[in-house]
């Protein structure tokens, strides 16, 4: 148990752009555990959430693939393979845990806040991903934090686009 409290400080340490990748040990075991966590995360978020179904995890851990092969690509063409699977861990856990916050802020936060401040709260800790991700890339290829904010951001856009073409109903308004 100490380990896992150990990554999660880890993570949380990371989500806070205080620690980079390099802060992950580089463990196939860990990976597991990590890929597990980010799968559950995912589930949670969509048992816990009205508006999501079984349909919006699929397209949601397709996109999240995606734009996982995005930066595996960047930092193999940056020529930093070797620090892959520590920025995969990164990126993977930092997801979870950030889904796991926005879980907790629609539970938590729903019943003493109106549906507009909560639904803003919980916005600002999705979007928060952009740095976070950009933070991940910029220390796992050694450049400017500036130039990983941006592919994080090229990134995000990619996976909205691809969300919106795999899901066309999410282009409807309701």
């Amino acid at each position: 148990m100490p380990i896992v409290l150990a990554l999660f400080e880890t993570l949380f340490d990371i989500v806070r752009l205080r620690k980079g990748p390099d802060a992950i040990p580089h463990s196939t075991v860990l990976l597991v555990i990590i890929v597990a966590l980010w799968l559950l995360a995912g589930l949670v978020m969509m048992l816990l959430t009205a508006e999501l179904d079984e349909k919006d995890f699929v397209v949601g851990t397709i996109t999240g693939v995606a734009g996982l092969l995005c930066y595996t690509a960047v930092v193999v063409l940056s020529g930093k393979s070797a620090r892959l699977m520590q920025a995969v861990m990164a990126l993977l856990g930092c997801s979870a845990l950030l889904s796991l916050m926005f879980v907790a802020g629609n539970v938590f936060l729903a019943p003493f806040l109106s549906e507009r401040i909560t639904n803003f709260v919980v916005t600002l800790i999705l979007l928060w991903t952009v740095p976070v991700e950009g933070h991940i890339i910029s220390r796992t290829i050694d450049r400017h934090w500036y130039l990983g904010v941006a592919v994080a951001m090229a990134v995000f856009v990619f996976q909205l686009v691809l969300y919106s073409i795999i899901d066309p109903a999410m282009n409807t308004p309701s």
